[in-house]
């Protein structure tokens, strides 16, 4: 298996640093507000690196941390007249039903900033230390902030490709006080006045809360060592996040280890909309849960994974909607071959386990791309591939040959968290996770609906038939009849 190192800019063969166990740290959200489809990106790539570790046969820890400490987050809790504590843990809830909506497997450890204070205070106290942080008086003559000297650290623009100097011509924060250089970041922030109490921290450096940077590498360090495998993120952390993450986590271990911080990097694009980054700044963001209002999960989850994680991901309904498309496209195969009910935990791990052992041609295609730096788009065109054998068997009339192939694209779509429900649920769902209320009709109206329709024709009263089936088609909902009644479907 290769996966592309943003560090080294190439692709190179990847093995744990501890035989058959990975070690893999995700920056997580800032959880002030609902999470929008750039966050989601995150969520549903790095779920799919997991997953595809662990259908390896890897043991994966994984770490995905909570910004609940931050100027937004402080910004916003004065704003509503609320505890910090209140608001975050609201925005937790709903990052976290979020994810589990796309399908997202909850991480090994969710650690949040605010209870690893001390371990960030630990490390900023070893920097000081090795010369690498300082604490200057500010304008007032007290102490200030203290802050990491970037000049200090040689490696330092290593991830993000760019000198001193060149970081240096793009700076445009004015120098404070107790700043020594325009690059140095802020380690630990000096309480201000007026600032809510339950925004700072007791420490040797005064009152004050930690820098974002800081946050990550204590609590990486803590739950993962201070060398672990794979650390990922959004492409925008770069720099100066993930730049700052080395600098601070070597600083303060390398004299102990003498090992880099993080054998592999890798970033997801961005996602765009008319060519631009999605973003809250820009004002074109859409949060997830106003995606999931107008489409189902699964089909945005499929909608990211069409995409190699590396790319740019354009967002647009046009996209969604061939999404939709596509994944019913595999779903009716199954439906072909008699694999209409959902799979349960036990089935589940069985088909993955008989797909990742295949010889069949498209489960090798599957696998070949998904070891070459996580191709998920060559690997869904092998589920097509096995979707067209599926239908061919059927036509002709191969039940068992279509069976077997349906079971495969299954289990290999289940290896990348798709293809678990039933075909009828996906159908009842069309396009939209929204209800049937949405175009005034419950599900039991529509079954009631049905039933008046069915008794319609047993009074050879076809003329009422047909203006039920068309009202219902009119708001959305197809009727499909078979030798063993009429089920319905979204449009």
């Amino acid at each position: 298996m290769k996966i592309f190192n943003t560090l080294t800019r190439q692709k190179a063969v990847f093995e744990p640093i501890e035989p058959g166990h990975v070690r893999l740290y995700v920056c997580g959200m800032t959880v002030y507000d609902y999470c929008h489809v750039g966050h989601a990106r995150v969520l549903v790539v790095f779920d799919m690196v997991r997953r595809w570790l662990e259908a390896q046969g890897y043991r994966v820890t994984y770490v995905r941390n909570i910004t609940d400490i931050d100027d937004k987050i402080i910004a916003r809790a004065v704003q509503n007249n609320e505890p910090i504590a209140a608001l975050t843990e609201r925005f937790i809830k709903a990052m976290q039903q979020d994810a589990a909506a796309l399908g997202v497997l909850p991480p090994t450890h969710e650690p949040r900033a605010t209870a690893y204070v001390p371990q960030m205070l630990g490390m900023i106290e070893r920097l000081v230390e090795n010369g690498l942080a300082y604490q200057d008086p500010d304008e007032s003559g007290q102490p200030g902030d203290v802050h990491f000297a970037v000049r200090q650290f040689p490696n330092y623009g290593a991830l993000s490709g760019k000198s001193l100097d060149e970081l240096r011509a793009g700076e445009r924060v004015a120098v404070a006080r107790d700043k020594r250089d325009p690059l140095d970041f802020v380690l630990w922030k000096k309480a201000k006045a007026g600032e809510p109490s339950d925004a700072v921290w007791p420490s040797g450096y005064g009152l004050g809360r930690p820098g974002w940077h800081i946050e990550c590498s204590a609590m990486s360090c803590d739950l993962l060592g201070p060398h672990f495998d794979i650390h990922g993120g959004g492409a925008d952390l770069q720099f100066p996040h993930h730049e700052n993450e080395i600098a601070q986590s070597e600083g303060a271990t390398q004299d102990q280890t003498h090992q880099p911080f993080v054998r592999t990097w890798m970033h997801n694009g961005f996602v765009r909309i008319d060519d631009e980054k999605m973003s809250k700044s820009l004002g074109n963001f859409f949060t997830i849960r106003e995606v999931l209002a107008r489409f189902d999960p699964e089909v945005v989850r499929f909608f990211i994974l069409r995409a190699h994680y590396r790319s740019p991901l354009n967002y647009s309904d046009a996209a969604l909607e061939e999404a939709r498309a596509g994944l019913a496209r595999l779903y009716t195969a199954l439906d072909k071959a008699g694999l209409q009910a959902a799979v349960g935990l036990e089935q589940a791990q069985l088909l993955r386990q008989q797909a990742m052992c295949s010889e069949h041609a498209q489960a090798v295609s599957f696998r070949q791309a998904m070891d070459d730096d996580f191709n998920t788009p060559e690997a869904i065109a092998a589920l097509f591939g096995l979707a067209t054998e599926v239908n061919r068997f059927s036509a002709a009339g191969l039940a068992d040959q279509a069976a077997e192939a349906a079971a495969l694209l299954r289990g290999l779509g289940l290896v990348l968290g798709l293809l678990e429900r039933s075909a009828a649920e996906v159908k009842q769902a069309g396009g939209s996770s929204q209800s049937a209320d949405a175009a005034g009709l419950s599900e039991s109206d529509i079954l009631m609906q049905i039933e008046a329709r069915a008794r319609a024709k047993k009074d050879r009263d076809f003329g009422q038939a047909d203006a039920i089936r068309a009202d219902l088609l009119a708001r959305g909902i197809v009727l499909e009849d078979s030798a063993s009644g009429t089920t319905w479907r979204r449009a």
